[in-house]
């Protein structure tokens, strides 16, 4: 029988509802960042960085996209004969058939796929974090308090905690009460979804637990677990960790990349983030362009200026456009004397020349208030803005847009266009 001491469960099903437009047709964690890489890239790399090489990814919604970029896991060095990475969509049985419906519930469906490899730990990750961790020092921790369940913690403003699962500990450690999203926390100490199980004690949950509908790690798997007398313990991480589930927090995060000294530094040798990379010649700058305080990936044609801004592999700005405080992604085309402030461009967008993003007053978008804020400007893939058009703040469009679309030629401010077929 094949023995690992640890594997990876990673849970990258999810649709990402509150990035909009950008969600429409991939799953959140093959959304593009930092202009090189995809969201799944960190905790795959983090698995490899921390000596895990049998990871089974768990997708979902439109997984296409995800699927090609793991392909059998060579950017990562998990292309093992045995272990290494392994997609696992939901599949039919041939009793009963579901997709998956809550976090647990996705990891009680591959008990069979864990089996195989007569673990110890089992190590469940989400797909959609932004940060750098050594599990294998978390692992540690776990024995050293012959811990059944482990669940990696960090402080965060007390009028955020209500947003999380918070954890009260005594002063060793151990969990005394779990509380999932309380209207009123008690602690900040809030959990970030990482957990090292022992799997006898993971096995046994998710057997007692089956029937649960919807079956969550939160609302159920860890409650249950406390209610048996399982020992669980906090393991408090100081890094950065950002939850990029906003299209707020998303920018932020890609933000903060150009910073002089940034908070999370890619660059850094001893902890490398891995990725699939296309073979694509490098950037081309004209001697008319001007770049200041970026990122550029390689093969993008930069004829006009970019300020503080994320430029994705196989982007063309022309000449006499200006891209400020954006994120521009994979093979978008900018044509000339455009003017974008403060936008979130998808994959293989065309903007046509004379188009003006980020207009006007900033206004709450009338049909989703709480997705499109922020005062920026999101744009789905494969959408077309045609030539002249202005297009104000809070806006989202996705889709082959005319100019019959826009009112006057003006897209107004917390307006949200999407062309028939697009959704």
């Amino acid at each position: 029988m094949i023995k690992k001491e640890m594997i990876a469960m990673l849970l990258a099903g999810g649709q990402g509802s509150r990035l909009g437009v950008l969600t429409q047709k991939v799953a959140k964690p093959a959304v593009a960042f930092g202009g090189k890489y995809r969201i799944i890239d960190f905790p795959l790399s983090n698995c490899i960085n921390s000596g895990i090489d049998t990871v089974g990814v768990l997708t979902q919604y439109q997984p296409l996209r995800l699927n090609t970029h793991i392909g059998i896991g060579i950017p990562w060095d998990l292309d093992r004969n045995i272990g290494g990475v392994t997609v696992l969509p939901p599949y039919e049985r041939s009793t009963s058939s579901e997709w998956y419906t809550g976090t647990a519930n996705a990891i009680y469906q591959n008990l069979d796929y864990m089996e195989t490899y007569n673990p110890e730990y089992v190590l469940i990750l989400s797909g959609d974090h932004i940060y750098k961790m050594d599990y294998e020092v978390m692992l540690d921790f776990h024995k050293e308090n012959n811990a059944d369940i482990t669940i990696a913690a960090m402080p965060v403003p007390m009028e955020e905690a209500s947003r999380f699962g918070i954890v009260i500990t005594d002063e060793n450690s151990k969990i005394q009460e779990f509380e999932e999203k309380p209207e009123k926390p008690r602690s900040n100490l809030a959990s970030m979804g990482i957990y090292i199980f022992s799997w006898k004690i993971l096995k046994n949950a998710l057997l007692a637990m089956s029937d649960q509908p919807s079956c969550d790690f939160g609302k159920h798997i860890i409650p249950y677990c406390h209610e048996n007398g399982n020992r669980l313990f906090a393991y408090e991480y100081n890094g950065y960790w950002k939850d990029v589930g906003t299209l707020g927090s998303y920018w932020e995060a890609n933000m903060e990349l150009i910073d002089i000294i940034p908070e999370f530094n890619l660059y850094e040798e001893f902890w490398k983030i891995y990725t699939k990379s296309d073979v694509i010649p490098p950037q081309y700058v004209s001697a008319d362009a001007r770049i200041e305080r970026s990122i550029i990936g390689n093969g993008a044609d930069i004829y006009g200026e970019v300020i503080n801004s994320v430029i994705s592999p196989g982007v063309i700005i022309g000449k006499g456009s200006v891209v400020r405080d954006s994120i521009i992604m994979k093979n978008t085309r900018i044509g000339e004397n455009v003017v974008i402030d403060k936008a979130i461009i998808a994959e293989n967008v065309e903007i046509d020349h004379d188009v003006q993003l980020g207009i006007g007053e900033d206004v709450p978008n009338k049909t989703e208030p709480r997705i499109y804020s922020f005062g920026l400007v999101t744009i789905g893939e494969n959408s077309y803005i045609p030539s002249g058009v202005k297009v104000g703040k809070n806006t989202a469009i996705a889709g082959i847009t005319k100019p019959d679309d826009y009112p006057d030629g003006v897209l107004e401010s917390g307006e949200t266009l999407t062309k028939a077929g697009d959704m």
